[in-house]
This record gives structure tokens, C-alpha cells and sequence, in this order.
């Protein structure tokens, strides 16, 4: 099944066009992460995330031009915003491998391919693509089996020193298992306990806590998600945050 059909009409037409975009340019262009996830749950959202195998920047420039859009860069991750005048939002992004100097830091990303990009993701249901450049339209890449894990209902990280590299993934495990009434995988929550335990959390700025803290505050069921991570022993003071604040 052609998971792209599921789009709304709108949301077609730009991956289309960034698609035609990527391949003129003799590159590959994804649909990726949680706008894949949520089309295989047919829950589609708005705004579009899209990684080429390439230079993401030059697809997304030329992307922004065509369609009247605001290019907003970020040249150290490799990614840019274009911002729509009907007010939506296609991320871009380089295929990138990320590299963690020590726990917590930002990783240093450098350019690579589709299947790099996807095992840098935090859990294997985040981790799937749509290829969406004419050539290859519709042909899913779910090399980590994001698929079976979301007909499980299951949160499973993709490697074993996921949550010490970057420890905000203990609260995005929270929000995710909260929102979409998934259950962290067994082993995964065995590694997320040992992370806790070790002070990962410590590594963080509290500035990237706070933020991921504010998403959980956004979501419906936000009550649901701090109690986990009072049951992982993972909540922190966050100052300046109250509930229902946007971010």
C-alpha cells in the first residue's frame, strides 16, 4: 500500500514537489520519522519532515523559492525550515550519522546515507522513510522493523547506549508511551532504569530538559507521562514551567 496516499491533498503535492526537486538534482528525498509513523497509524499531522540522501539545504532553498516559503537554515545540524504563507512547516534535512564526543553533548553530525539517518533516531517507530522522489515514490525503508514495533504497540530504542547519548529520549519515551498508549519494550525500559540510575539526566543542560518537558506539558495526556517519569525516578525540577504553557 502507498502509505503517501494517506496525505492530506496539500501535503501530497509539496512532497511530491520536494521529490522532484531532490531527483533533478540527481539526489534521493525521504519522508521520514514521525510523519511516517503517524501515516501507518493513519493519524496524519501537518507539518512534513524530509531528509535527502545529498544536500538537503540545496533541495530545501530550492523548495522554499518555488513555493513562496521562509528558509530558515541551521548549518551545524545539517537541517533547514521552510516556513509556508498558509502557515505550514516542511523540515529538511541531510542524510547524517551522528557522532556523541561525551554523554548528553550535541552530537557532530556528518553527511551519509538514509540507513545512518534513520539509526540516529531515537525509538524503531520513529525510524522508518518513504522515498519520495518519482523514481523510487512510495518504497518504505524500515530497516530496524519500526512496523512490527507499532502493530506491537511497543517503544524500542535501536541500540544499547541510546538513552546515555542522548538522555532526553527517557522523556520522549514518556510522551510517546503517554500519547499513543504504546508500552516501553522490556529491555528497552531496563536500559532507560540503568541511564536513570547512572545520572544521565545530569548530562543534559537543564535548558534541553525544560524543553522536552514543555512537549510533554502539550500533550492530552501529559498527567500520564510525568507519572512514568516520576516511576523512573527521571523527573527534574524544570523552572519557569507551568502546565498548558506552549512552546
Amino acid at each position: 500500500m502507498d502509505l503517501l496516499q494517506r496525505l492530506d491533498k496539500d501535503a501530497y503535492g509539496l512532497v511530491r514537489s520536494a521529490g522532484m526537486l531532490a531527483q533533478e538534482r540527481h539526489m534521493n528525498a525521504y519522508l521520514v520519522g514521525g510523519p511516517v509513523r503517524d501515516l501507518c497509524l493513519k493519524n496524519v499531522k501537518g507539518d512534513l519532515d524530509i531528509t535527502v540522501e545529498g544536500d538537503g539545504m540545496a533541495v530545501a532553498k530550492a523548495f522554499a523559492s518555488q513555493q513562496g516559503g521562509t528558509l530558515t537554515r541551521y548549518p551545524a545540524f545539517k537541517t533547514a525550515t521552510v516556513a509556508l504563507p498558509r502557515g505550514r512547516q516542511v523540515d529538511f534535512a541531510t542524510a547524517r550519522k551522528e557522532k556523541y564526543v561525551r554523554p548528553g553533548a550535541f552530537p557532530a553530525v556528518t553527511a551519509s546515507h538514509i540507513q545512518d539517518d534513520l539509526f540516529r533516531r531515537d525509538f524503531s517507530i520513529n525510524a522508518m522513510a518513504v522515498a519520495i522522489t518519482p523514481r523510487h515514490w512510495g518504497e518504505v525503508r524500515d530497516p530496524f522493523d519500526g512496523r512490527k514495533d507499532l502493530r506491537a504497540k511497543k517503544i524500542r530504542v535501536l541500540h544499547e547506549d541510546s538513552f546515555i547519548d542522548d538522555p532526553t529520549r527517557i522523556l520522549r519515551a514518556a510522551r510517546f508511551q503517554a500519547r499513543l498508549g504504546f508500552t516501553v519494550e522490556r529491555h528497552t525500559l531496563t536500559l532507560l532504569k540503568n541511564a536513570v540510575r547512572q545520572n544521565a539526566l545530569d548530562s543534559i543542560r537543564p535548558q534541553r530538559y525544560q524543553k522536552e518537558y514543555k512537549k510533554i506539558l502539550q500533550e492530552p495526556a501529559s498527567v500520564k507521562a510525568i507519572k512514568l517519569l516520576s516511576s523512573w525516578e527521571a523527573l527534574r525540577e524544570v523552572p519557569h514551567v507551568t502546565h498548558g504553557q506552549s512552546q
